[in-house]
């Protein structure tokens, strides 16, 4: 377990396994810890690391520095902390803004991408209406004392009859971080031009009940990121790499695996 100093804040991230790197960014609703599941998948063929966002999980950052803008730059400095030149990154959510704009600026680092349930800040029209309706970082928000099944924003509506111990422990692993406040995500826009010419490899998963970033949203952002390839998880809510690890593993594991 590590840490590195970044600017204004300081960085928790975990190393575990050996192997081509992969390196994964968590959702506004988690930390580095709602990964749990594809470490113990990826770890014995690669090396995985896991950072918390500053402000998030295990990270600190200084009053006012809790700032989207400062994502990309806080992967980069775990990666050379890390001794990794070059990495899989594969992003959930708000972890999708770190890791689309990291690879458009330094896309040497980036064997390919993977955007989970994550517009990544492409302008398309029905991404803009759902960053205008129901801003990612909600899922996150501290609720205080609730039932120990009640739904959560992240996960499918029934994922408490469906999988109730993956949904109590997301919702437990959620209330590890601070309170939500905006971290200026709508500031990090990716327009189509940004795009072109982006040759690295390519994911975008969807969850077909997602209640954040629904089909709509996720068909239009792979269609506006060019050559990205498209899988929909059809059991998945928001959060498809704690709802159905199984599936999202194989199609994250075959898309590195071809591509790397």
């Amino acid at each position: 377990m590590f840490t590195v100093q970044t600017d204004n804040a300081e960085i928790y991230y975990e190393s575990h396994g050996e192997g081509p790197a992969i390196v994964l960014a968590h959702c506004a609703g988690g930390n580095s810890l709602v990964w749990w599941q594809q470490v113990v998948h990826f770890a014995p063929a690669h090396r995985v690391i896991a950072f918390d966002h500053r402000g998030w999980g295990r990270s600190r950052c200084e009053p006012g520095h809790r700032r989207a803008r400062f994502f990309a730059e806080d992967m980069r400095a775990v990666m050379d902390d890390a001794g990794v030149e070059r990495a899989a990154v594969v992003c959930q959510s708000m972890g999708g803004w770190t890791g689309l704009r990291f690879a458009l600026g330094q896309p040497e680092r980036v064997s390919c991408l993977v955007l989970s349930c994550s517009p990544a800040g492409v302008q398309t029209p029905a991404a803009i209406r759902a960053m205008q309706t129901s801003p990612p970082g909600r899922a996150g928000d501290a609720q205080g004392p609730a039932p120990w099944n009640e739904p959560h924003v992240a996960l499918a509506a029934d994922a408490f009859e469906r999988i109730p111990d993956r949904a109590f422990l997301y919702r437990q692993l959620s209330s590890l971080n601070p309170p939500f406040i905006d971290v200026g995500l709508a500031e990090l826009t990716v327009e189509r031009e940004d795009l072109e010419g982006f040759s690295i490899p390519r994911l975008v998963i969807a969850g077909a009940q997602d209640r954040i970033f629904g089909l709509d949203v996720m068909t239009e952002v792979s269609q506006a990121v060019p050559g990205a390839g498209f899988h929909v998880i059809a059991d998945a809510g928001h959060s498809p790499n704690v709802e159905t690890p199984g599936e999202f593993n194989e199609v994250v594991g075959g898309f590195i695996d071809e591509t790397t």
